[in-house]
Parts: structure tokens; sequence; C-alpha cells
């Protein structure tokens, strides 16, 4: 039984101050605790103020998120190791994984305190810097592990090993390592492919690699990738989700596994994940 619900929301976001003071409302009266972070209390004048970060991580038994994909990722990372089940609302521009609407937010929210709800779970990455034999930096992250320098249009030489095994040289803008629920993000955009999201592997997609016969390559999801880097002048930096990362420095090694805590996302009634798919790319359309 669902007895506390957080309730995150994207910084700014203008349509908040109609949204937030009606859910909590909405939940109060289900006899739930609500936990708001900083966005949701500021849109909400009448609600108290936001719940300290560890008590909202540690204490929802429910996170709603209202944004886009950028905010249901920060999400996924602040939880970190805590398989709580999100339920994303699309107030984005695209969303992929923020495939709710706000006509679909309370009949979903009705299912999911009654326990009907439909959950879609997504592996994450664990992504780590090896620095001198130690790992120095560690993170979960659900989309993508991203290797590049922060100098635009400057070629880099990576070497990559799965498992132990060298898998070869790209000479390449970058390299990215994607879940199956980041292929349809920086990965397809760097010519990489569509994985269903219950497929159990990593996607390994050089970013306008130097040599034509360097193609994106799927992997288990149970190998460890080591990536290695030649660095010139500029600073090299390993970003995840495209939001928080490191710089690297000359004899760094990038390792990514695959997280041993799932992300649990509430998923709208009798809406298939090619359903999504048709309608953000617009598969079909004239």
């Amino acid at each position: 039984m669902i007895r506390s619900v957080g309730i995150i929301c994207k910084p700014r976001k203008e349509d908040l101050g109609s949204i937030v003071p009606s859910l909590v409302e909405w939940l109060r009266a289900r006899k739930l605790r609500v936990l708001l972070d900083q966005s949701a209390a500021e849109s909400c004048p009448n609600c108290e103020s936001p719940a300290q970060q560890e008590a909202l991580i540690s204490e929802s038994e429910l996170v709603v998120v209202l944004g886009g994909d950028g905010t249901l990722l920060a999400a996924a990372r602040l939880l970190q190791n805590r398989e709580v089940p999100i339920l994303p609302v699309n107030l984005g521009a695209l969303g992929f994984m923020t495939s709710v609407t706000l006509d679909e937010l309370y009949p979903l929210l009705e299912q999911t305190l009654a326990g009907e709800h439909r959950v879609s779970e997504r592996m994450a990455l664990q992504a780590e810097v090896v620095r001198d034999g130690s790992t120095i930096q560690a993170q979960r992250a659900l989309n993508d592990a991203v290797v590049n320098q922060a100098a635009l249009a400057r070629l880099m030489e990576f070497h990559v090993h799965v498992d132990g095994s060298h898998v070869g040289r790209y000479r390449a803008d970058g390299l990215i390592i994607a879940t199956p629920t980041g292929s349809t993000a920086y990965s397809l955009a760097a010519g990489g492919p569509i994985l269903h999201p219950d497929i159990h592997a990593f996607v390994i997609t050089p970013i306008c690699p130097h040599m034509l016969t360097n193609r994106p390559l799927v992997v288990p999801d149970s190998s460890r990738i080591e990536v290695t880097f030649t660095r010139g002048e500029e600073p090299v930096h390993v970003t995840l989700d495209g939001q928080v990362g490191w710089e690297l420095e000359r004899d760094d090694r990038v390792v990514i596994t695959k997280s041993p805590n799932r992300v649990l996302l509430v998923q709208p009634p009798r809406k298939s994940y090619f359903e999504v798919l048709r309608s953000k790319l617009g598969w079909g359309g004239r």
C-alpha cells in the first residue's frame, strides 16, 4: 500500500502553479503524505516547505514527475538505489519516457494507488571513473554515458574493451554507451539503433566516426565495458544523461556496467511502446 508520494517538478515551469496545488489537494484527500521538492513547493503557496532531499528519496513510495524527459532523468539519478515507481507526466516538448498526459494523470493515479497499474522496468547503467586502480567517481544513469572533448569537431582516439577483450580502436568525435531507454536519445541522433526497453543490452555508438567501418555495436547488459582514450590538449569529459559529468585525466578508464537497481516507470494503460515511437518520431507521416 502506498502511503507517501513525492512530487518532483521541472524548475521554473510556468504551468506548475495550476497543476501542483490541485495534485497535492487530491493526494491529501486520500490520506496520503506528500513530499515536495523545491520547485513543487514554490508552485504551491499554501503547501508546506520542501522536503529535505534525503527524506524525499528515502520516504517516498511513489514519485510523480512533472516535466519532460530531462526532469525524469534527474529524478531517476536522485533515487539512486531505490526501486520506487515513478509516474512521469509530460509537460515538455517530446517526452519519449514521460508518456503520461495531464488528462491521464488522475485516472492513472487511481489505478496506481489500487495496485492496478502497469510498470515498465528499465535497466540503468553504472558509470565509474577509475584512476590509478581506484574508483574516484561513480554514478547511475538511465540513458547514457558519453565521452568526448569540450572542443567541437575535434577527433579523439578511443580503445574499447568488453569483458577484457579488445573490441577495437575508434577515431571519432566521441563515444556513447547507451541503455535501451537511451537508444532513442543521443545514440539515435548519432546513427544508433532503437532498442526495445525489454532488451537486455548496451549500445556502443561512435559520434561522427572517422572510419566508415565503425558502426554501432550491441553487447549484452552483463558486459563490463571499459573505455580508454588518447587525450590531446583539450579537456575530456564523461557526461551522464547529458546532465552531470566529470573531467578525465590522461590515464583514466571509464567503466560501464549494468546498475543493480532498475528504474520503474508507471505506464498508461493500452499505450504500447510502438505507439509512443510512432507519435514522437512521426512514423507514417507525410
